[in-house]
């Protein structure tokens, strides 16, 4: 046993069973192959999907299990053929690990939309062999799937861009949120709804933050800049801005009303959801007689996410985080299910496992 361990090349934190509890773990990652880079893993962001698949909450998940997809570090290994990186660069990682490379969508760097996607963790990758994520000390990804990171820009940033920070950016994007003077709304002011208030401000939009919670007024406005704060399940507040938005993005994955916030739209308005509330129930008067569309979006492609880490770099967009050690994971888990972060634990890898 003590030379089949000795064998093992990763250092990691692992779910055994559906408890959630995670413990050491060591496993081997493949050798770097011609299109690979291997980085060290230097921080990792920490997000709701690793609470939903260490508890296996959706019955699909392959123990022992990994968790992280919001990853940053320092490349160690190429492979031949990889020419857009080298030993050094800092990089990132996010939600996936590998796509078909020849469909319609990954053409269209939507790679986040092929069918043979790959999740970073809990995913079957094209070998046959389940992903294991950033919880670790290295990972040996195919170079597509490799982000640069600007020279200054910190790497415990860095990690929360590639789930929460694409994920809103890229609606935002798609969807035209960056004119100037416009009205944003955003629902929800946890990790995602902190980063759509960052880039809403940055993109010159009048930012609304919509929450139940009132203790939540102070940050928004004062820390995150938001223009105004409204109590949703106030009916007056909600009412008195009937017409008034051009977007919102909803960040709220527990169950909620849509159609008060729908009814904020102006004409020809775009409500984006990115959260997974269990249902979804609209009055259809609410979409046709204003024109307001209701979107989904998802992580995002290749292309964009790389641009996004670079408008962030450039505009000095950086994730409000609190960082933890390896051995705290288990309670920042459950910090996160009770909604007690502001606004992303990032575990700091790389002095975890030294």
């Amino acid at each position: 046993m003590a030379a089949e361990s000795e064998s093992f090349n990763c250092d990691a934190w692992a779910a055994r069973d559906p408890s959630g509890v995670l413990s050491p773990y060591r496993f081997s990652r493949r050798t770097v192959q011609l299109t690979d880079v291997s980085l060290r893993i230097t921080h990792c962001g920490v997000c709701y999907a690793d609470v939903v698949w260490t508890r296996n909450k959706h019955n699909d998940s392959v123990y022992p299990l990994v968790p992280g997809h919001e990853i940053a570090g320092v490349v160690t290994e190429v492979g031949s053929d990889v020419d857009g990186f080298k030993v050094g660069d800092h990089v990132a990682v996010g939600t996936y690990v590998n796509s078909c490379r020849d469909c319609e969508n990954c053409n269209s760097f939507l790679e986040n939309h092929c069918s043979k996607f790959v999740f970073t963790f809990n995913g079957v990758d094209s070998d046959g062999t389940v992903t294991k994520g950033g919880y670790s000390s290295h990972i040996v990804v195919h170079e597509r799937y490799c982000h640069k990171i600007p020279d200054g820009y910190p790497l415990e940033k860095a990690a929360p861009l590639v789930c929460a920070g694409i994920t809103v950016y890229t609606p935002m994007m798609r969807h035209n949120m960056n004119q100037p003077g416009k009205s944003l709304g955003v629902v929800g002011l946890g990790g995602l709804g902190h980063m759509a208030v960052k880039f809403g401000k940055a993109f010159g939009l009048k930012v609304t933050v919509f929450s139940t919670s009132e203790s939540k007024r102070d940050e928004a406005i004062s820390l995150l800049g938001a223009d105004n704060f409204v109590i949703s399940s106030d009916e007056k507040q909600m009412e008195s801005l009937t017409n008034s938005m051009h977007f919102i993005v909803d960040t709220a994955s527990g169950n909620h009303p849509f159609d008060p916030y729908l009814a904020l739209l102006k004409v020809g308005g775009v409500m984006v959801l990115v959260g997974f509330p269990g249902e979804i129930r609209v009055q259809p008067a609410t979409l046709n007689l204003g024109a307001r569309s209701l979107s989904g979006s998802v992580t995002g492609g290749t292309k964009d996410t790389q641009e996004m880490i670079n408008f962030c770099a450039a505009n000095k967009i950086y994730p409000d985080i609190e960082l933890i050690k390896m051995d705290y994971i288990n309670e920042a888990l459950e910090r996160l299910v009770n909604r007690d972060v502001r606004y992303r634990f990032v575990i700091d890898i790389e002095s975890s496992f030294r």
